[in-house]
């Protein structure tokens, strides 16, 4: 099983992401850090990633060959992330053939209705339990 976080910016929410699967599913499942930039694929290579890559072409090229991915909504949508998310990097995670299992974090003026107002440690709890559903499959 290969999983794909990806994360940008500081690699903040990658590196808990990262941090909590790495402890809760089996040890040889593979995990890949995709930083929209060095920074962020450092920090979640620190987490305890098996392998990283950085840019563009990292997630363009990697996307549709994992079996999961996870991190925040925004890496569905084109400039997010203070536009390091290029609209090509949205395509290829949205064409990912991949289950996507994301967390949603309101920012960059996308209000996602019916969800309530969580802490992300909570958030990151609950992305873990739905990951673990695909893998145990």
């Amino acid at each position: 099983m290969k999983i794909a976080v990806i994360d940008g910016q500081g690699g903040g929410i990658g590196k808990h992401i990262m941090d909590r699967l790495r402890r809760e599913l089996p040890e040889d499942t593979e995990f890949l850090a995709l930083g929209t930039n060095a920074l962020a694929t450092s920090v979640m290579l620190r987490s305890g990633a098996n392998e990283g890559a950085t840019g563009e072409n990292a997630v363009v090229f990697n996307a549709p060959r994992v079996d999961i991915i996870v991190g925040p909504v925004s890496i569905m949508f084109p400039h997010a992330m203070s536009g390091e998310l290029t609209p090509v990097m949205a395509a290829a995670v949205s064409a990912s053939p991949a289950p996507k299992v994301l967390l949603p974090l309101a920012r960059a003026g996308v209000i996602i209705v019916g969800l309530k107002a969580e802490p992300l440690p909570h958030l990151v709890d609950e992305l873990v339990r739905k990951v673990k559903e695909f893998v145990v499959r």
